[in-house]
């Protein structure tokens, strides 16, 4: 038994090497056979300053990754208070769905009311959410990334009133500016405590003019409101106008300077509590360093065989000219940086749909894609595209314009790189019935999520070709809306001056026909791959004929397979 594991394994050496001698030299990959598990997290949030952006807009990402949550969105309302009013908090897991049967999410969790409820806000403004709050009326926008922390500091007590969804909402709530998201959020976890389901977080918290690195983790399980001392401690850095910025799931801020509050600010204990807990020592001789004292982590791309490549493959793609190496600890990488040309919002998307392509950390490199350079066969290299993703978001905002008609967040359901990505502006008055229902366990079509699952489950069947016919799909919808814009916003500009009541209208009226006509166009690309790649030969739907020219296989596969056959066959005499 233990001689024919042995041969299976040498066989398998062998049949790896041959694959990557198959390849021309001077695409051939290294070899890396070193088998790793992934990590649990790849919540990528990509930030642009309005600097750094082609149209003077900020934008961030959030890759919504876990693969098994709640992916519907809804549009809250603005609303008027009375004197008196409270606004009741609730712990919302990211993680928790319930049945269809049983209703909606975002009724649902209302069910796990913490007890705790605070003072109403005279005016709460609109937003529209699915996992977190991501963009207001205000254009305050959002993306998020669990960093973690030390274990001893996590705080999952009944004590522990907000957790990281929570303040989110709080913050579309209430927020006119970034800063002031910050604020509010932050002070809301020192009073009342934060954690609960959350640890370490990082949020982008940006508006039209500035974009903020915020990071926040609970204090322990310990704590008590009673105590007087902070239930949570914070820090927020800001990423230059000129810069771009990048949270993988690791901690982004380094060396703090509070004396300059134009950049930095933190809880006040940001520091003390550290000392406290022994994660930092002032008498060391170095400076305070937040990421270091509070969410390290160790490793770099290339140590980590591509679990931890994001951050560097994203510096090495916005600032080539920089020569960042995948050797470099990720601690070690700069907060920002300058890219080497202005980003677009199309450039974000395609950075949202990046897999490593042609680096040493490629998922495809040598026979790990199959006959069809299928990324999600095999791979320790963790990459910005993923999967698992829930949905992605890019938000931008636009201080040009009115709020309303400034802010977008641009939604692409499922993995991206089967998706496209959908407009929704600010000012809109509703989602599309489509996007508040579904979940991972009852397929329905009624559900806008299951129409991008559907194309991307027959993709995977023939991934190459079938990723073609996408990306065809994705230029007549994605660049045809971003094309748009300008005349879209022009128009609901014109309208704006008239009634900003009528631009929200046609605002609203073609943002969810838009989203109809994809949602549409991506069920019948779904049932077009079925009948092209059935079994797995190509079948011209134009023509009514099988192309019997086109192999279903490449040849260095065929030869892969066949030198495979020849050692097993021996190994096993």
């Amino acid at each position: 038994m233990n001689n024919k594991k042995l041969i299976l394994g040498l066989c398998f050496l062998a049949l790896m090497i041959f694959a990557v001698w198959l390849i021309p030299a001077g695409n051939r990959p290294s070899l890396d056979l070193t088998l790793s598990a992934d990590s649990e997290a790849n919540c990528t949030v990509i930030m642009v300053g309005k600097k750094a952006s082609a149209d003077g807009s900020t934008m961030a990402t959030h890759t919504c990754d876990c693969g098994i949550c709640d992916w519907t969105w809804r549009h809250v309302p603005a609303a008027d208070h009375k004197p008196g009013e409270t606004r009741k908090i609730y712990h919302i897991n990211q993680y928790k769905t319930w049945p269809p049967e049983q209703g909606l999410k975002w009724d649902l969790y209302q069910q796990d009311f913490t007890g705790l409820e605070i003072p109403e806000v005279p005016h709460t403004y609109a937003y529209h959410h699915g996992m977190f709050g991501y963009i207001n009326e205000n254009q305050v926008a959002i993306g998020e990334s669990t960093i973690g922390t030390h274990r001893k500091l996590v705080n999952n007590t009944p004590a522990a009133k907000f957790d990281i969804t929570m303040l989110t909402l709080i913050a579309m709530e209430r927020g006119r500016t970034a800063r002031e998201a910050i604020k509010i959020m932050g002070s809301l976890a020192e009073k009342y405590g934060y954690g609960y389901n959350d640890d370490g977080e990082m949020l982008c918290v940006h508006d039209p003019n500035e974009v903020w690195v915020f990071e926040i983790m609970p204090v322990g399980p310990l704590w008590k409101p009673e105590s007087g001392k902070p239930g949570a401690v914070w820090c927020a850095q800001r990423v230059p106008d000129d810069h771009v910025s990048v949270c993988p799931n690791e901690s982004r801020i380094g060396e703090i300077d509070l004396k300059n509050p134009d950049y930095f600010m933190a809880s006040p204990n940001v520091i003390s509590f550290a000392v406290e807990q022994g994660l930092y020592d002032p008498k060391s001789g170095k400076p305070f360093n937040w990421k270091k004292a509070y969410s390290p982590a160790e490793g770099s791309a290339r140590s980590t065989e591509g679990r931890r490549a994001r951050l560097w493959r994203f510096f090495d793609l916005v600032a080539p000219s920089q020569r960042f190496s995948p050797e470099t600890p990720n601690m070690d990488f700069p907060f920002s940086v300058k890219p080497d040309k202005l980003i677009s919002v199309e450039d974000v998307m395609k950075l949202t749909r990046d897999r490593g392509q042609g680096t040493a950390f490629d998922r495809v490199k040598g026979i790990r894609g199959g006959p069809f350079l299928n990324p999600n066969y095999y791979g320790t290299t963790r990459t910005i595209c993923d999967p698992r993703a829930e949905y992605t978001t890019i938000t931008q905002c636009r201080g040009w314009l009115p709020n309303p008609i400034g802010g977008i967040v641009w939604i692409a359901f499922g993995v991206q790189d089967t998706s496209c990505y959908m407009p929704f502006y600010a000012g809109i008055t509703a989602m599309p019935d489509s996007f508040r229902i579904g979940d991972h366990w009852v397929f329905n079509r009624e559900s806008a999520r299951w129409a991008f699952d559907y194309v991307d489950f027959h993709v995977q069947v023939a991934y190459s070709y079938g990723l073609e016919e996408v990306k065809k799909a994705q230029a007549k919808w994605e660049a045809e809306a971003v094309t748009r814009t300008k005349e879209i916003d022009e128009k609901a500009m014109n309208l704006y001056q008239e009634s900003p009541a009528k631009s929200a209208e046609f605002l609203t009226g073609y943002c969810l026909n838009n989203a109809k006509n994809v949602i549409d166009a991506w069920w019948k690309l779904g049932d077009d791959l079925l009948v092209k790649f059935n079994h797995l030969k190509f079948y011209n739907i134009e023509k009514r004929q099988m192309d019997r020219s086109q192999p279903a296989y490449p040849e260095w596969w065929r030869k892969a397979i066949r030198i495979f056959d020849v050692i097993f066959e021996e190994g096993v005499k």
